[in-house]
Parts: C-alpha cells; structure tokens; sequence
C-alpha cells in the first residue's frame, strides 16, 4: 500500500515537472537560447565578415613617437596592418591594469599574425622612458614584437589623445597617479583608418571597451574581420 501511495507521488511530481519545464524547453529551442555561456559566446571569433558591418570613422591621426626599443615608431610601421591602440601609463592605479589584462588577452589571441599589431602610448613620458617601458613590457610577459610601448613630447602625445582620436587623458592632481585618462581601445584597418560596429540602436561606438569582456570580445572579432579584408 505504502509502495503504491510512492509510485502514485513520484508519478505526480514528473507530471507536475512535464507541465512545468516542458513547454520552456520548447521555447528555448525555438529561439535558439537553449545553451548559454563562454563555448557559444567564443564562437564569434571565427565568423566570417558579414558577422559585423563595420564602419569607417575616418583616418587615424598622424603620429612618430619612440618605442621601448628606442626606435621611432609612425603610422608608416602600420601600413597594411590591423592595430589596436591605447592610452596608458605604467604607474596607473587604477584602469591600467585592467586594460593591460585585456590587451594581453587580444595579443595571445593574434599572436604570430604579422598583419597585426598594438600600440600603447603613455601619457606620463616624463616618468615612462623607453627603458621603463621596456621593463614594464618584460614585467606584462608581453611576447609580440608587434606590441609597441610608445613615449615622446608630452604636450604632442596629449594633442594626439585629445584632439586626435578624442581620447580623453589629462593630469589631475586629484586623483591617484595624477593622471586620468579613457579605458577605450582604438581600432584601425590595413589602410590607417579607425572602424568600429554599431552599437544595439545602429549608432557607432566610436571605441571599444578595454575593461569590458564584451568590448575586449567585440574588438577581437573585429580584428578578425580586418585581416581577412
């Protein structure tokens, strides 16, 4: 009797379930969300073009600084290659690191792709010398000879965040570091243009996010996209 009243209340739990999951499952299935997660989202990285309409913003400024190997480094260096760039300075305490975690994270994914290449420039070269970027780049285990930790004349290098890419740096007394600056990542094509997608309401983005893993995610397979152009 007993076993009957169990039998009789595991069969009413599964019915309950059924009733319950059941027509969920089928929606989920039609919609295609039935899974979610980093195996579906790291997918993007091997669409084809058409998985982005990207857009033309318009050249990148014009630029000549020294890299951490004491060689003068210009848009030239980038002719018919797809680079990243970014404002920074190695003292940061605050977004730098972040954005260091997020660069790295692009330089393994592109590694030994001689079409690409990351330009970080410092906005404290009065403290960042081509010796200390050159420790700061050992001390990141950054392994690509693409990657180029750039310093120069303070007030140019303000100039090409500001007024160039509108980037926005400053100093601010204020803050730790004394300096301030935007955690954005710039995308530029083979032909020394800055491209970006639209954002969910068809506008530019303008940058992407490099504290954001959906703005570091975007960015790689936009980058993806340009080397196959």
């Amino acid at each position: 009797m007993f076993k009957n009243k169990s039998y009789i209340g595991i069969s009413l739990i599964i019915l309950i379930f059924g009733i319950y999951a059941v027509p969920k499952i089928v929606e989920r299935i039609k919609s295609g969300d039935v899974v979610k997660g980093n195996r579906l989202d790291n997918v993007g990285l091997k669409g084809s073009k058409d998985s982005a309409k990207l857009l033309t913003i318009g050249p990148a400024p014009q630029f000549e600084l020294t890299n951490q190997d004491n060689v003068k480094i210009s848009n030239e260096s980038f002719k018919g290659k797809v680079y990243v760039l970014e404002f920074f300075f190695t003292t940061c305490p605050s977004i730098c690191p972040k954005m260091n975690l997020s660069m790295l994270e692009i330089e393994k994914t592109f590694f030994g792709n001689p079409n690409f290449g990351i330009v970080s420039i410092t906005i404290d070269p009065a403290h960042d010398t081509a010796q200390v970027l050159k420790d700061h780049a050992k001390l990141l285990g950054v392994k690509s000879s693409n990657w180029h930790f750039l310093t120069g004349d303070k007030t140019t290098i303000m100039d090409l965040s500001n007024k160039g890419f509108n980037l926005y740096a400053g100093e601010n007394a204020k803050v730790n570091g004394g300096f301030e600056h935007s955690g954005l990542f710039a995308l530029i094509d083979k032909d020394g243009k800055i491209r970006c997608r639209k954002d969910e309401f068809g506008n530019p983005i303008l940058y992407y996010d490099g504290l954001d893993k959906k703005g570091v995610r975007d960015i790689q397979q936009d980058i993806k996209i340009l080397l196959e152009e």
